[in-house]
Order: C-alpha cells, then sequence, then structure tokens
C-alpha cells in the first residue's frame, strides 16, 4: 500500500515490522498492536486475504484502527465504528519553539490512570491502559489535575510519531499542547529524528497549532475503524 520507497505511506505496518514489531501479534499480513496498548493494526493492502486475517487477530471482538489510501468498504462479517479523514503531517520547518511549560513532569506508570481519564474526556486517539509503553509522555499539572499531556506513539525509520496531544477542557487557551509538544519534539531532534503525527482533517484547531510547530501536510489517509460482528 503506498510507496513502498516512503515508510510513512503505511505507518503502522511499517513500524510493526521494525521498531516496534516485539509489539506485532500476527496473522498472515496483518498485523496488529496489543489491544490494551493501541487500536492501531494494518496489512500491505486493504485485499479479502488480509482483511480475513485480520479477523483471526480480532476475534477477542476489540476494535481496530486502520489508516487506508482510500475509503474501503470492509468485507461482509465487519461492522464499522467510525470513519473519517486524516492528515499525516511531518515537521519540515523548525520554527521557534514554544518555552518549555512551567513544572512539566515525564509521566510514569504511576500516572496511567489519570492519562487514560484525561484522553478517555478529549479523544485524542486511541489511548488505553498501555499505550504509555510506547514512548516518552510527558504532562502539566494544574489545580492539583494532569491539564494537559502529549506523547509519542508510531516509530517508522527516522520518524517519531507525536500522539496524545490533548487538553482538558477546563485548561484550553493557555498554551499547553504546543509547549509540551515542545518538550516532545526537542527531545526527538536530540536523537536525530524527525516529528510527525496524524490528526483528523476536520480538527482546524490542532492543524493550525501544529503548521506553527512547523508541520506540513504530507499525505492523506481514510481513517477505518471496525470491529467482527458477533455471531
Amino acid at each position: 500500500m503506498g510507496d513502498a520507497m516512503d515508510p510513512l505511506a503505511n505507518p503502522i505496518w511499517e513500524s510493526l515490522s521494525s521498531h516496534q514489531s516485539h509489539y506485532a501479534e500476527i496473522s498472515g499480513d496483518a498485523r496488529r498492536f496489543p489491544p490494551e496498548v493501541t487500536l492501531l493494526a494494518g496489512f500491505p493492502e486493504p485485499t479479502p486475504e488480509n482483511f480475513a486475517s485480520l479477523m483471526k487477530l480480532q476475534a477477542d471482538g476489540s476494535p481496530c484502527a486502520l489508516f487506508l489510501e482510500r475509503v474501503i468498504e470492509p468485507p461482509p462479517g465487519w461492522r464499522v465504528y467510525m470513519t473519517g479523514s486524516l492528515f499525516q503531517m511531518v515537521a519540515v520547518k523548525e520554527p521557534p519553539l514554544p518555552e518549555l511549560p512551567e513544572g512539566f513532569v515525564e509521566l510514569g506508570d504511576a500516572d496511567v490512570p489519570e492519562m487514560v481519564a484525561l484522553a478517555t474526556l478529549t479523544k485524542p486517539g486511541p489511548f488505553a491502559t498501555r499505550t504509555r509503553e510506547l514512548g516518552y509522555f510527558v504532562g502539566a499539572r494544574r489545580e492539583g489535575r494532569l491539564a494537559a499531556m502529549a506523547g509519542e506513539r508510531m516509530r517508522v525509520g527516522k520518524f517519531v510519531e507525536v500522539s496524545a496531544v490533548c487538553t482538558h477542557l477546563d485548561f484550553l487557551g493557555r498554551g499547553l499542547a504546543g509547549s509540551l509538544m515542545s518538550v516532545v519534539m526537542r527531545r526527538m531532534r536530540a536523537r536525530g529524528e524527525t516529528p510527525f503525527l496524524h490528526v483528523l482533517q476536520q480538527n482546524t484547531r490542532a492543524v493550525d497549532l501544529y503548521k506553527r510547530l512547523g508541520f506540513e501536510v504530507s499525505r492523506q489517509f481514510e481513517l477505518l475503524v471496525i470491529l467482527p460482528l458477533r455471531d
């Protein structure tokens, strides 16, 4: 699927075939992360055979999220849970980043319940009890609560995905999302890596923020979240 010379053309498959292969649950050419890590799954091409392989991985009845080049109707046996258009954005520019946020903290295992609660409230994308394992996560606490966070998810070649960028509704408009992203991005660049991310096309507020941080749209995916039908 996509340009074989560009690993970001099929990032989920590529990450599960390389840097994050230790997470991969495999059936035929289909691969997925464990659902408690993230719902992302992929295959080289959206063929009936690959959907059948994916069905075997989803025997637990959990949903999975696919990034596809075009709108696709899944074969019989699947229920569509969610669809949408995603921008993939890559940080090709390096404008001045926001100042580091006051009192930011690295988030660890003890913070997982708050992280899951914040992601459930704000819906930045799939986030579960083991998502924090995928990389470095930082947060900002305000009034004794986790007010915002940002972190890392997929790793594809020299590219690392910025993910789980979210701010509690009570703390919007304070620049926390951008400043926490700057922490994560500085760390990536210090390692010689290039940040990239995925965002729903309709989330214009986030898209505008990411452009100010130096990201540009590189391609568009069609998000397809599906789960197997029960007999």
